[in-house]
């Protein structure tokens, strides 16, 4: 089986003959510009206390972090959409690295801001075994210092590839996390992380198990 960073790999050499040059430079430039704002060090940092949490599942049942807690330590995983193939990619990932990480007694969850409808459409396509939340208007995401307003330049570009974000995240504010994976222990603490302002970077799932 292919690791996610080789997989990733091949994803942008297949999306590099793919897409227009035009778009390619205006994604580079989109994450460049958004390095500047310096997310991976103003965000929330290791050993702060995640904020507790109530949200939507793809059944429209609510997901308490303090209830998941009770069963040992919480894996949050930040993504931006069913439509982002770097998210896909992760995603089936983390579901390929479950069994390990239920063995270690730890609980999975996925969170975005796209519909709830939306999430368990993702869910059900790749038959994903772990809850997919649904963070509307990115609030908690916004709580941790992880969202970001999509340039007004890259706005276009994503409706020319049939990316409307208002659609998926029923809003209008063009807004997203950037990628981002936490572990927290049952104290509420955050004892590992990993934030990256370019969407095309993505965690080491071995580094992630070892951190359980």
């Amino acid at each position: 089986m292919k690791g996610l960073e080789t997989q990733i790999e091949e994803l942008n050499e297949n999306l590099a003959k793919q897409l227009p040059t035009k778009v390619l430079e205006v994604f580079g430039k989109s994450i460049q510009d958004l390095k500047t704002k310096n997310i991976e060090e103003n965000s929330i940092a290791t050993g702060d206390r995640f904020p507790d949490f109530s949200l939507p599942n793809t059944n429209n049942e609510i997901v308490k972090l303090q209830e998941l807690l009770q069963n040992g330590k919480v894996i949050v995983a930040f993504f931006r959409g069913s439509w982002c193939p770097y998210c896909n990619l992760e995603l089936k990932a983390l579901q390929d690295s479950l069994k390990q990480i239920t063995d270690r007694k730890a609980t999975l969850v996925a969170i975005s801001p796209q519909t709830v409808d939306y999430s368990e459409e993702l869910k059900d396509n790749h038959i994903l075994d772990f809850e997919l939340l649904t963070d509307k208007n990115n609030a908690l995401a916004k709580q941790l210092g992880i969202s970001f307003g999509l340039q007004d330049y890259v706005i276009p570009t994503y409706g020319s590839l049939g990316i409307e974000l208002s659609e998926y995240n029923e809003n209008d504010n063009n807004e997203l996390p950037v990628p981002a994976v936490f572990v927290i222990d049952t104290n509420g603490r955050i004892t590992y992380r990993f934030v990256d302002t370019n969407y095309m970077k993505r965690i080491n799932i071995k580094e992630l198990i070892e951190q359980l």
